[in-house]
């Protein structure tokens, strides 16, 4: 007579992924917009300040695609060594975490029933759970970690990741207002008209991005498109400005 064959179980898993490993939608339209926002706003300044110094294509497209080179390197560098301070720093904390469960054991398991004592726990369950996460060091400085510090785990792929996120989206960001410049030999059209063309159109894409994140994460569209295209417009003018002064100095 054949034998049963025991159950197949599926092994519970974890409760939830571990963090460095998750690419959530918020972190990374945070870095997209980070980067784009930027890289769009400091060009655009200095197309329209440029183009307010002189009407030469030449000297402009000069200037705004050094402008973006450089802006998208600078972005995809400060991405990366702030991300790289956020690893240090969480290692550091790790560090000494794991040095205060060894030497100060009592005191650090007062602090997981604190901890779980404000999640509601309490009595002989909370006691059970103290129990459970100190008798694991590593499940014990994990919570530490998470719910004392309220850190997460930096790994060097997600520093590498966030560092090209910013840097191409700076990139992409960057050549959006040098659009209808690229028009002018194409089409004859003049430098004042390309200057004017990019105002509306990098407007359009500031509010869309603005609109964009508050549906993707929260908020009111229309005041999230708003204040982005009024960051935008004002750095915008800011450029014109210092270009309008250059040309008198010119004259």
């Amino acid at each position: 007579m054949a034998q049963p064959q025991p159950e197949n179980r599926r092994q519970p898993g974890p409760l939830h992924e571990a963090d460095e490993e998750k690419r959530g939608i918020g972190r990374s339209l945070r870095d997209i917009i980070l980067g784009g926002q930027d890289g769009l706003v400091n060009v655009l300044g200095v197309v329209l300040g440029v183009a307010a110094a002189t009407q030469q294509l030449r000297i402009i497209m000069a200037a705004a695609l050094a402008a973006t080179f450089s802006e998208s390197i600078a972005m995809a560098g400060v991405a990366y060594t702030s991300s790289l301070a956020e690893r240090d720093y969480y290692l550091a904390q790790l560090a000494k975490e794991l040095q205060e469960v060894e030497d100060l054991p009592d005191v650090e398991t007062e602090e997981v029933r604190q901890i779980f004592r404000d999640k509601g726990i309490h009595g002989e369950l909370l006691d059970d759970v103290v129990k459970q996460i100190t008798s694991d060091k590593k499940v014990w400085v994990d919570v530490m970690m998470r719910d004392e510090l309220h850190l997460a785990p930096v790994s060097e792929k997600g520093v590498a990741w966030r560092a090209l996120i910013v840097g191409f989206s700076a990139l992409v960001g960057s050549l959006i207002p040098l659009v209808p410049f690229l028009l002018v030999p194409l089409f004859g059209m003049s430098i004042t008209l390309a200057t004017i063309l990019s105002l509306p159109l990098c407007g359009a894409v500031l509010f869309g991005v603005g609109a964009y994140k508050a549906l993707t994460l929260v908020g009111d569209w229309r005041i999230s498109g708003l204040q982005m295209l009024v960051i935008g417009m004002v750095s915008a003018a800011a450029g014109y400005g210092i270009g309008r002064l250059l040309n008198v100095g010119a004259a």
